[in-house]
């Protein structure tokens, strides 16, 4: 089976096992571990789930909306057919001073590729979006709201910090789009795609999905290989990219889950 399939579910099952049951601030409770961790050597496999489907083409454009476009408009995901982000969109149209905002307001992929390119050792290299001073105008709080960027021997790390991680929907969605920022932010430096670290602080399933995450178990041992990750490789440049030129190949998996959302 996939790596990803194998860490992916061995987080859920001690969570359904050994989670704390608790309430939150959406108001349907959660079995929640701390600091859960997953990591992957991007030369290697692509993290993508195939014991369920994973939207990849969706997760890539949310993606790009946040940290190539740097948008907090949700009309702009709209165009491109994706909705997620339609229930915490304000009356101005926005989700508020959340995301691409924070990403656009400070430059900051502009400063990561900058220093990925001429200072690659810098032990500053980051992008991150937990702004208290505007954490009050935003509708969301980020939840994957700091990633760390590290260059060893020509590959490009990344170690995505996320503080809150809804399991069964937001993580495998969430691995998926830093896995291809990573590649993207790679070919445009010169460098190869290296190690991806996704730390979890809070992860959680809603006492709502638990039985879809138990039908997911009962797929660990009819897991495929994971998928091969293909990128353009004639894009120099990181806002030449579109969803289009990235895809995965031979991407098998089992159908989805449908899960609740909690808002």
């Amino acid at each position: 089976m996939s790596l990803y399939d194998e860490k992916y579910l061995a987080i859920t099952k001690d969570i359904l096992d050994n989670g704390y049951f608790d309430t939150n601030r959406t108001g349907v409770s959660t079995y929640k571990l701390p600091h859960q961790i997953m990591q992957f050597n991007l030369q290697k496999e692509f993290p993508i789930l195939t014991t369920k489907f994973v939207a990849f083409k969706t997760a890539v454009k949310e993606m790009l909306w946040i940290y190539q476009k740097q948008s907090n408009v949700v009309e702009d995901l709209r165009k491109v057919n994706v909705k997620i982000w339609n229930e915490w969109e304000g009356q101005d149209g926005t989700i508020g001073k959340a995301y691409g905002y924070q990403i656009k307001k400070f430059h900051q992929i502009d400063n990561l590729i900058e220093a990925l390119k001429n200072n690659p050792q810098d032990r500053r290299m980051m992008l991150n979006i937990w702004n208290w001073q505007d954490l009050p105008e935003m509708n969301l709080a980020p939840c994957c709201f700091l990633t760390m960027w590290d260059v060893t021997d020509g590959h490009l790390n990344c170690m995505l910090v996320q503080r809150s991680g809804d399991i069964p929907l937001g993580v495998p969605f969430n691995s998926t789009q830093f896995a291809v920022l990573t590649h993207m932010l790679a070919q445009v430096t010169g460098l190869k795609a290296g190690l991806f670290t996704h730390v979890i602080n809070n992860a959680h399933i809603y006492e709502n999905q638990v039985e879809g995450m138990k039908i997911q178990l009962t797929r660990i041992n009819e897991a495929y290989e994971a998928p091969q990750f293909w990128i353009n490789p004639d894009i120099k440049n990181f806002y030449d990219f579109t969803a289009d030129d990235v895809k995965l190949v031979d991407y098998k998996h089992h159908e989805a889950i449908k899960m609740e959302v909690s808002v």
